[in-house]
């Protein structure tokens, strides 16, 4: 098909910039693209790793389960805090994405979801560094989520039948 060109090294500094405001215009799919090329010039690079996440899940309701396993693949590429704390922000807008779907049963979907996401920011939170309580703000938007829409965990209880 096509052989994708890459980019220099010299030009990361301004594609990022130009990935970020891609995503600030909700073009994320052109910040993923941008990224992607970035990645392939220079792999370890978080700030493309984050961009890349966060466009991934700025289509959370728009896309397939197969983009909310990719912004999880990507988490082990990067270091333990910001694992815990974009593992919550993937679950939060999940959680939000179902919620904004108004299907039986997404409350309480949503309410897991929600609830995953503050165990991720609970972890960060406790290894946080020194000043940044991005994760208590998150957690606290989750929460207020959750009161505000009134969510409930199922009471519904699943039992698998044994085979015969």
């Amino acid at each position: 098909m096509f052989q994708l060109k890459p980019i220099s090294r010299e030009s990361i500094p301004v594609a990022l910039e130009k990935a970020e405001r891609y995503r600030l215009l909700n073009e994320p799919w052109l910040a993923e693209s941008i990224c992607l090329d970035i990645l392939e010039a220079e792999p370890e690079n978080t700030k493309a790793i984050v961009i890349l996440l966060l466009a991934l899940t700025d289509e959370f309701g728009r896309s397939s389960l197969a983009d909310i396993n990719k912004a999880r693949q990507l988490l082990s590429r990067l270091p333990e805090y910001e694992q815990h704390y974009y593992a919550g922000l993937i679950c939060e807008r999940q959680g939000k994405s179902v919620l904004n779907r108004h299907t039986p049963h997404s409350d309480f979907t949503a309410y897991e979801w929600l609830m995953d996401a503050m165990e991720y920011y609970e972890k960060a939170e406790a290894i946080r560094p020194a000043g940044n309580d991005d994760a208590i703000l998150r957690w606290n938007t989750c929460a207020r989520l959750i009161m505000h829409h009134n969510l409930k965990p199922s009471t519904e209880k699943y039992i698998e039948q044994p085979l015969e």
